[in-house]
């Protein structure tokens, strides 16, 4: 029987708790060769560059290096597992919170895995494109790179949505891609919500709460980005099943003109 009270608070707390980390967890384990890549690449790497080389060549040139590996490796295991903990987010967000962390997880991994992967590909390169025009136009071109930018910011929220759709529809890989940049652009408001939340997250772990990143960064970003999905879906349900009622509603009217029409026309056929 669960507590009461105030300890009853703190038993919901904990377990909560307990949920984000576990799930956390197994999205970094699950995630290995790309966390061990991106820690190389912002604490080793960086180490044999000096600022007269990034001042005689620019930036672009060593980031292609970072940029073609990470490319190559997210694809297979960082999407994979973010599929993963999406599928968890989404039972908790539709009030499934007692559900079997480790079968739930690894279900949607196994599901998931050639959509992700697939999604993965597409998505990297996107991103890379905006990533590369940005700091090409960076010292050039001020606009353009403000430009870029946004579409960057553009791209992540619409790919929190395709990890949201992905455990929540069963759709093929690009009719997934499609959707998702469709309601990015369609919800602007929500979709920024989700990239600020996100970000602010994001932010804090890497430059504050820097124990955040092991044990809760991952899951509350997905917890937070379907939970905005979820509100867009409730949204998109309702309207629809308002149009269809008011398509059924305008059936029946039109029906029934038809019917007094009919009785106009031929008066001896009524009782």
């Amino acid at each position: 029987m669960e507590p009461r009270g105030l300890m009853g608070g703190f038993y919901r707390i904990s377990e909560w708790i307990m949920r984000l980390a576990v799930i956390n967890l197994l999205w970094i384990i699950c995630s290995l060769p790309f966390v061990f890549l991106v820690f190389s690449f912002v604490f080793v790497y960086p180490q044999g560059i000096t600022e007269e080389m990034l001042t005689e060549n620019g930036v672009l040139p060593y980031l292609m290096l970072p940029i073609i590996l990470t490319c190559i490796v997210a694809p297979f295991t960082l999407f994979p597992a973010t599929a993963a903990m999406f599928t968890v987010a989404r039972k908790w967000v539709t009030g499934e919170a007692d559900v079997a962390l480790f079968k739930t997880y690894f279900r949607g991994y196994k599901e998931n895995y050639k959509q992700s992967m697939i999604g993965g590909f597409i998505y990297t390169i996107l991103i890379v494109l905006m990533v590369v025009n940005y700091f090409f136009y960076r010292d050039q071109m001020a606009i353009a790179s403000y430009i870029f930018l946004a579409f960057l910011a553009l791209l992540f929220a619409s790919l929190f949505n395709y990890f949201s759709m992905l455990v929540h529809y069963h759709m093929k890989t690009f009719q997934l891609v499609k959707n998702a940049i469709l309601i990015t652009i369609g919800k602007p408001i929500r979709s920024l919500s989700t990239v600020m939340m996100c970000g602010l997250v994001i932010y804090i772990s890497l430059f504050h709460l820097t124990f955040l990143i092991p044990f809760f960064m991952g899951s509350i970003v997905a917890f937070i980005a379907f939970w905005n999905f979820n509100l867009i879906y409730i949204k998109l349900q309702e309207q629809a099943e308002k149009l269809k009622q008011s398509e059924e509603e305008a059936a029946e009217e039109a029906a029934e003109l038809n019917r007094e029409e009919l009785l106009k026309d031929n008066p001896n056929n009524t009782k």
